[in-house]
């Protein structure tokens, strides 16, 4: 099942980015450039590192300086996040591009790369909710709540990975038919942000 190699490639990335944990540690994919594994990996890498600028702006005692350095680096990661999202439905559009649509298919209300992000997102969750669960100097409630938390996200993965990959059977016997529309955010066009191109 495709989501289960997806999960799986997220842990692996999660995994390999905690052993350093480090925002501004290099990367390196172990997968090659062809595979749609190359795509997944570098798509939660940069969920990974995200989540932990998201944690590191929300200290209290940030300096503003570096404040805005940190936000300026979350919309490049944002937009990084958004492009990789398109590259992974790129991926299905070819790979489906040959399947005929039933007369009476239908279009989801999220293209799969989409659904997909939100699968290394809770990866992303699980492994740290899951960390709460046994931190060492925690009280015990705090273990009881966090466990009781990680039980629930691990029910939401069951059921995301089966909505995932009964998309892309759909899709792949014509039930459902693909139309993917780009972000085009606006926030960082010079030319349709009205604070930048009214400077």
């Amino acid at each position: 099942m495709f989501s289960e190699l997806a999960f799986e490639i997220f842990d692996k990335s999660i995994t390999t980015y905690h052993i350093e944990d480090d925002v501004n540690q290099s990367f390196e994919n172990p997968y090659s450039k062809d595979k749609i594994e190359h795509l997944l990996y570098r798509k939660n890498w940069i969920d990974t590192v995200q989540w932990h600028y998201e944690d590191i702006i929300r200290d209290p005692q940030i300096d503003p300086v570096a404040a805005l350095a940190l936000k300026r680096k979350i919309d490049a990661s944002n937009q990084d996040r958004t492009d990789m999202v398109e590259f992974i439905d790129s991926y299905f559009l070819e790979k489906y591009k040959d399947v005929e649509p039933k007369q009476e298919a239908t279009i989801n209300s999220e293209s799969p790369a989409w659904a997909i992000d939100r699968l290394s997102i809770l990866a992303l969750k699980i492994y740290h909710m899951r960390e709460e669960a046994e931190r060492v100097d925690a009280s015990q409630d705090h273990k009881d709540k966090c466990t009781a938390k990680l039980d629930v996200l691990l029910e939401q993965k069951k059921d995301l990975s089966t909505a995932i990959d009964q998309l892309l059977n759909d899709i792949a016997s014509g039930a459902k038919y693909m139309k993917v529309y780009k972000q085009m955010k606006m926030y960082n066009d010079e030319e349709l942000n009205p604070v930048l191109y009214k400077k």
